[in-house]
Parts: C-alpha cells; structure tokens; sequence
C-alpha cells in the first residue's frame, strides 16, 4: 500500500485524477503502547476507555501523532463538516441553483439527471474548496477537539476484492476519497480527532437527502445486499485508513420508524455485525452506533461491556421538525434540553458512552430547503402539510446573523450553551454544522464571528441556566 505522504505526492505531480487510479491508500500504522481499554459505564468498575487515531503516515514531516484522548474523562467537543463529501441543498443551495434543474434534490439526482463530467467538475471544485486546511485550523483554534466527517457509500473505492457484491455506485459520482485522505492529515496536524461518519449507505437508510437519495422508499434495510455492502464499506474503512481515524460511525440516521416490524431488529442485526467485522481488522477505533430514532433506552444492554469494547451512542437533538416543537418559546425550548439530560446520563453511566453528536442552534424551519429542495417551511406556511398552521415570518431568523435582533442572539448564546451541558453531562457534542452559504444560525463559524458562540468552548455566561 501507498503510504500518506507517496499518497499526497501523487496528488501534487498527478492531480487527482492520477491519484485515484492509483487507488490511494494509507498505512495503518497505530502507536505503540497504550492499548485500548473497554468502553464501559460510567459507574463500572473496568478502566476508563482511551483510544486514538494516531498513525505514524502524515502530510507532512512535522505532523506527530496523537496522544490518546481520554473519551469518558475529557469531554468530546467538535463540529460537524457537513454538506462537504455528502451534499444537502440547505447547506450549498448555490450548487443546485446553477444545475438549473429543479429535479436535481440530491446527490443521487445530481449524477443521475446530468452530464457526468459536468457533476464531475463541480464535485472536485466542491471538495477542494468547501472545507480547507484553514478551516480545521480555525477549527482547532475554537478549542474544538473532533471532527465528524459525513461521507457516502459511493466515495469509498470498494473492489471486487473487497466484497463479494455489487462495487457499482451508479448514479452516484465517486472520486471524493483521495481528498478525505487530505483532510485526515489536515486534521492530523491540527491536532484533531476524527470521527468518520457514514452518511449515507446503499439504497438509502432514511430517505433523507443527507443520506445521498430523498425517496419515499429506503430500501437499504430491506435488502440484505445493502447492508452487507454496507459492513464490507466499514471494513475497508478500518482497514485502510483505521490508524487515521479514532471512531468510525457505522451508519448515520437509520430511520428504524419507516418499519416498525421489521427494521429495529434488522438494525440490531447490522450494528452488531458491523461492529464485529470491524473488531476482526482493528481493535483500537472506538465504533459509534446510533439510536434508530427509537430512543436510547431501546439499546439498554446492547453492545455494551464487557461483550462488546469502545462502542459509544450517537444522539441527535433537534427541537424544530414538527408544529409542536416550533411553537415552544425560547424559555421552553431551553426547558426541554434541560429535562433531556437525565435519561442520557443515565443510559450513558449503566450502558455505553454516550455523545449528541448532532445539535444546533437554529430553533426554526426556515433555511431555505431544511426540509428538502423545493419544499418550504412550516414556519411560516410555506411547507405543504395539513393543517397549515404558520407561525410567522421567517425574515431574521435565518440567513446573515446581521439580521438577526439582539434578544434573538442572547438566546442563541443560551441555547449553545444549555445543549453544550447536556453534552457534556455525558461524553461530549459535536454541533451541527461548521458552515452554511446562508443559514448563520445553523453555523458553527458564523456562530464565532457573532459573538454567540465562544472562541473557549468551556466559557459560560449562564451556568445555571437549567437550575
């Protein structure tokens, strides 16, 4: 295998094309020493779990691995790269403008409905330019310690060497791994721990725009080709760029509702799987699950110490997908992260660590496509549903923060800060997302260069704020 620095000359004499035909690949070189111990409850007796993605291979000579982070002692605090490998028309609606198709809502849609090298051209501008080393230096710089990085099935360069089925990714333009590659050493150098986030797998797990395909129909879990693809995508994950990575997050949002009967256990099935395959290659990456939607309290005893080592829970909090939760006051939405903490830290202390590893800031629907292109807000009436019941312009609610009045931004101030403590009341949040072309309240940058979010991330204005 190419090692990371052979990779990054390829890239420079060659260019990308170049580089992927030699189908990039990194050492998976971990550090010596250290171990990983189990990732167990908070009030167990085993030892408190550590892990690193440290990897001799860098970008540059200067780059030195990472010394362990202390997961269950040190809170995570990080950011998510959203809208960079796996795109969502809310987060760069510009991309889809300029397709001049109103057809095109997705990823899946983006190869499918036009030329390919068209796509091709505006993904590789895309992936050079949305997220740079700059940004994971001002990442660092906010006393950030994690990434999480989305990415889709399709930029993993399986072969038919590495799986037993399908290597097609059609309609889906492939080609974001070498730059994946770059970012890991980026954050290599910055200092920053990665989680590597898959997005989006085959057939699509939610049917979400941010898992590559909006439909109605997800057939990920109903199809055992799907998923097999999907665990072969984690192996070669853990196998190939493993010693550069510390958490590999096994599946993003698997939408267990969309079939009550049948999916909970299909999940179940896949975590476990995954996480076993994972094991079989490395025994160092801490391996993240999620909730399905179903709530914690449905994991209660699964994968948990000592049968299982180094697993955490991924929870995802957004208080704006629904009337009811829009119609709560500033006080009310700050009441309901207040009364969420005690389920999370109990389910964290008697089973597996526990992270909110998607939040935000934004206590409306109103960027523009939230809910998908060409679909309006429920804020304001413009989402079709029934009963239509709007409660108010969206005008300086989203988009530039200069708009924004100066009791709205004290609260943005108070709901950074209450969601960051029920993040931290277990093992730590990673804020969704670092940047938006037009949706400040959703970002974490804007958030900074605001004033609502801190540059120290342990500064607080309201400590009691749930007292």
């Amino acid at each position: 295998m190419f090692s990371v620095v052979l990779s990054l000359l390829l890239f420079a004499q060659h260019g990308v094309q170049g580089a992927q035909q030699c189908r990039l690949q990194l050492n998976k070189l971990n550090s010596g020493g250290g171990g990983v111990a189990s990732s167990t409850p908070l009030g167990a007796s085993a030892s408190t779990g550590t892990a690193t993605a440290t990897a001799s291979a860098s970008a540059s000579a200067s780059a030195t691995p990472l010394a362990p982070f202390q997961y269950g002692t040190t809170p995570i605090r990080g950011v998510n790269l959203g809208g960079w490998f796996v795109l969502e028309p809310w987060i760069t609606p510009s991309i889809f403008n300029n397709t001049n198709n109103d057809g095109i809502v997705d990823l899946y849609t983006f190869g499918q409905l036009q030329d390919s090298a068209t796509a091709t051209s505006v993904l590789e501008n895309h992936w050079s330019t949305w997220i740079t080393e700059s940004d994971f230096i001002a990442i660092a710089a906010a006393g950030l310690t994690h990434v999480r990085i989305p990415f889709g099935f399709w930029s993993v360069p399986l072969t038919s060497a590495d799986t037993n089925g399908s290597t097609s990714v059609a309609p889906y333009t492939s080609g974001a791994w070498p730059y994946l590659l770059t970012a890991l050493n980026w954050a290599q150098q910055t200092g920053l721990y990665v989680i590597l986030d898959l997005h989006g797998a085959p057939g699509s797990q939610n049917g979400f725009d941010n898992s590559g395909q909006r439909t109605s129909t997800p057939e990920w879990f109903n199809n055992p080709a799907n998923i097999s693809r999907t665990v072969d995508t984690l192996v070669y994950i853990a196998k190939n760029i493993g010693g550069l990575i510390d958490i590999i997050e096994m599946l993003n949002e698997p939408a267990a509702f969309d079939d009550e009967t049948t999916y909970p256990g299909i999940l179940r099935q896949f975590w476990q799987d995954g996480y076993t395959a994972i094991r079989t290659i490395d025994g160092t990456n801490y391996v993240m699950l999620g909730d399905g939607f179903l709530g914690v309290d449905s994991w209660a005893g699964f994968l948990t110490y000592p049968s299982a080592q180094d697993v955490l829970m991924d929870y995802h909090e957004y208080q704006i997908f629904s009337v009811p939760e829009l119609e709560r006051t500033f006080d009310e939405h700050i009441n309901f992260t207040c009364s969420s903490m005690a389920d999370l830290t109990n389910f964290a202390k008697n089973n597996i660590y526990t992270i909110v590893g998607e939040w935000s800031t934004a206590v409306t629907d109103c960027a523009l496509w939230l809910n998908g292109r060409g679909v309006g807000a429920r804020w304001d009436g413009t989402y079709n549903y029934t009963p239509n019941t709007p409660l108010g312009t969206c005008d300086g609610w989203t988009g530039s923060y200069t708009t924004f009045s100066s009791s709205y931004m004290t609260f943005l101030r108070q709901y950074w800060e209450v969601q960051v403590m029920m993040g931290e009341n277990v093992q730590g949040w990673i804020f969704w997302t670092w940047k938006a072309e037009n949706a400040d309240d959703w970002s974490y940058q804007k958030g900074l260069e605001g004033g609502w979010i801190p540059q120290d991330p342990s500064n607080r204005l309201y400590p009691d704020i749930c007292s």
